[in-house]
């Protein structure tokens, strides 16, 4: 039995007038890096089961496919007339060069032309959330927001997020236009922005957008997860999955279903349940593929945890028991994301 929409609560994302769900869907996985691209006429009726069942919140970016994962979802917009029943976030900055290397870009010229190119694509005439999906660290991160500042004055965008960000440079971004939302990665064992970038962000009043929130699949399936994988499937490039730290990391996994045994759901539920009780400003998105891993992720919203009970998970996979980096690329995430000062810039 399909979920239903009174299942899934709503929350106000950041302090300028966004509400999501609080549960979000991740669509990345239907279009690339997980494997092939899944058929369209499939993905399109999850995104509509989604919708339907109160999961309103979706994200995509044009980095994905590239661009196919949008030109998707703007078709499922269109075919079903979801447009006004959701709330569209996608992202810009991440491409890949003709010799495979992945490059970033904030400059203002760019920032236009990926926003228009976005619009195109998804059929819509504005963008509810429009991302940075990495920073660039050639250009001022004022420079990046004042285009992006002009876009929401033009009506093409509505609110601004940032991605993989330190701390210092999102208040430096918020000094220019106020940022709505902050995507990372957030899940059990991968816990680095708790530190200084979660306060940052609950002191500027903006919301949390955790994704991988089960560890890209592990917890729910544990190393079995992959073995199962295809050859073109990005994940075998995690340092986490590697042979020499998955035996390692396992344990994690044991220790999760072991407690999820306990507590009457599955390992992936549990996971995903300590994300959401972080508190009423963060907006989990999950990615599937499959209807029936929807249903158990926002099953997962019912799941309540005691005190005791989140400790006694943020113990299973604390930073000194999980082995490898939880990125491929790490030189892409907030650890580099700091930008030249503003004084520094000369427009061509």
């Amino acid at each position: 039995m399909a979920p239903t929409a009174a299942l899934v609560p709503r929350i106000k994302l950041g302090s300028q007038g966004l509400e999501v769900s609080a549960q979000g869907l991740g669509c990345m996985g239907m279009s690339a890096f997980y494997g092939s691209a899944k058929p369209e006429s499939e993905m399109i009726k999850l995104i509509h089961h989604a919708v339907t069942a109160g999961v309103t919140f979706l994200d995509t970016s044009d980095f994905y496919g590239p661009h196919t994962n949008e030109i998707l979802v703007g078709k499922a917009l269109r075919e079903l007339g979801l447009r006004g029943k959701v709330e569209l976030a996608t992202k810009f900055g991440l491409s890949t060069k003709e010799d495979g290397q992945i490059e970033i870009r904030g400059d203002p010229e760019y920032v236009r032309a990926a926003c228009e190119a976005s619009l195109t694509r998804l059929g819509v005439e504005c963008i509810d959330l429009y991302y940075l999906h990495r920073v660039d660290i050639r250009v001022p991160i004022e420079v990046t927001m004042g285009e992006l500042k002009k876009l929401v004055e033009e009506g093409k965008i509505k609110y601004i997020g940032l991605s993989e960000a330190s701390a210092d440079t999102i208040r430096r971004a918020h000094a220019v236009h106020p940022i709505t939302a902050l995507q990372m990665e957030w899940s059990l064992w991968s816990r680095d922005l708790e530190v200084d970038i979660i306060p940052c962000c609950r002191e500027l009043g903006i919301g949390i957008v955790p994704y991988s929130p089960i560890a890209r699949g592990f917890f729910a399936s544990g190393p079995e997860l992959i073995q199962n994988l295809a050859e073109d499937d990005w994940r075998k490039n995690m340092p986490r999955f590697q042979p020499e730290n998955l035996e390692h990391n396992k344990r994690v996994y044991e220790q999760l279903s072991a407690m999820a045994s306990r507590k009457g759901c599955s390992p992936s539920q549990l996971a995903l349940a300590w994300v959401q009780n972080q508190g009423n400003d963060v907006s989990p998105i999950p990615g599937t593929t499959k209807i029936e891993n929807f249903n158990q992720n926002v099953a997962a919203l019912s799941v309540k945890l005691s005190k005791e009970e989140m400790a006694e998970l943020e113990s299973f996979g604390a930073a000194d028991v999980v082995k490898g980096d939880r990125h491929a690329y790490m030189a892409f995430t907030w650890l580099n994301s700091e930008t030249p000062p503003l004084s520094s810039w000369k427009s061509e």
